[in-house]
């Protein structure tokens, strides 16, 4: 276990391998509500005694502590932010760091920990077959020397192998997934059309012209119809003349997953939702058509309109701001 760290009242801790640790400590510390994030070695061979010279063939990986409040922020925001700056399908390397040491892992204290490990873990499976992070209890810790702690603070121009991009939405995360939990695929089967679940399901496309919103032009939100995690707001909502549903942006991208779609001989990128996996359509760059650039080309049997006057019935009045701005 982890002799370094005393247990304090309301504070919850996870353990996370995601390759270097220097990035990965900076990026938990930007969430909003974690507490502290300190560098060290995990679930290695009991007897060893880990350094950052010695680590190969310990079979310790490189990995976080994350202390969170979890009032301000829950362990699915953290954990799907940690899924996000790694490459979930390879073994024992992210980005340009190869060795045991690099393999990502999520690692718990707790069965309440446990359990929600298991459920996201369950979601990102879903859209990587090839799932190679892995999931243990904690059997050990050390605390990394003094040197590797707040690494990336101390040297801006360090080493990182996650991008400034996913800092910046860590840092700026409004939604929390916490609160639109996937169901089981039976429930979702029993809620959904079969025009619903055809889409968001087994990724097929509505036809153009012909569905629910794209000629919705109503002050509102449009969420997740499966999860009801909101997307986007009416006000980011345009005509693109494609006669789909299109949006210059989302209400928080971290609701996004973006994946390649190598589908109808053409590579495109899919959107899918994040908390409930649902292909939601695809996003292209480069748009004229858009005045950002960017065109979200969204189904409407993916989405549930939810108009303005009822946001706050639906407990999603923090979000009024993102659909009309006061003057």
């Amino acid at each position: 276990m982890d002799n370094t760290y005393v247990k304090q009242k309301g504070i919850e801790v996870i353990y996370l391998a995601g390759g270097c640790f220097w990035g990965t400590e900076q990026l938990m510390q930007k969430i909003p509500g974690v507490i502290d994030a300190v560098s060290g070695y995990a679930n290695g061979n009991e007897g060893s005694s880990p350094s950052y010279r010695t680590i190969s063939g310990t079979g310790f990986k490189e990995t976080v502590r994350v202390s969170y409040d979890p009032l301000k922020a829950s362990l699915e925001m953290i954990l799907f932010t940690y899924f996000r700056s790694i490459d979930p399908e390879i073994k024992n390397r992210q980005g340009n760091d190869k060795g045991t040491q690099y393999q990502s892992g999520i690692y718990w204290t707790d069965d309440a920990s446990k359990k929600v490990v298991l459920n996201v873990a369950a979601v990102e499976r879903s859209r990587f077959p090839n799932f190679a992070v892995e999931l243990e209890p904690l059997r050990n810790f050390f605390n990394a020397e003094d040197q590797h702690q707040d690494y990336l603070e101390k040297n801006p121009g360090g080493y990182c192998h996650i991008s400034p991009k996913k800092f910046e939405l860590a840092g700026s995360m409004i939604i929390d997934p916490a609160n639109y939990r996937r169901p089981s695929l039976e429930q979702i089967k029993a809620k959904l059309t079969e025009k619903q679940f055809k889409i968001t399901q087994q990724g097929e496309t509505e036809p153009p012209f012909d569905n629910e919103y794209w000629d919705n032009h109503r002050d509102g939100v449009y969420v997740d119809i499966v999860t009801g995690e909101p997307l986007f707001s009416s006000r980011d909502k345009f005509d693109s003349g494609t006669g789909w549903p299109s949006f210059t942006r989302g209400i928080d991208e971290n609701t996004f997953v973006f994946l390649t779609d190598t589908s109808l001989g053409m590579q495109r990128i899919e959107v899918r939702s994040r908390a409930g996996d649902s292909h939601l359509g695809h996003v292209f760059y480069g748009r004229t058509e858009s005045t950002a650039g960017v065109r979200f080309c969204i189904n409407s049997a993916a989405l549930r309109f939810i108009p303005y006057e009822k946001m706050w019935t639906e407990g999603l009045d923090f979000l009024k701001k993102y659909v009309i701005t006061d003057n």
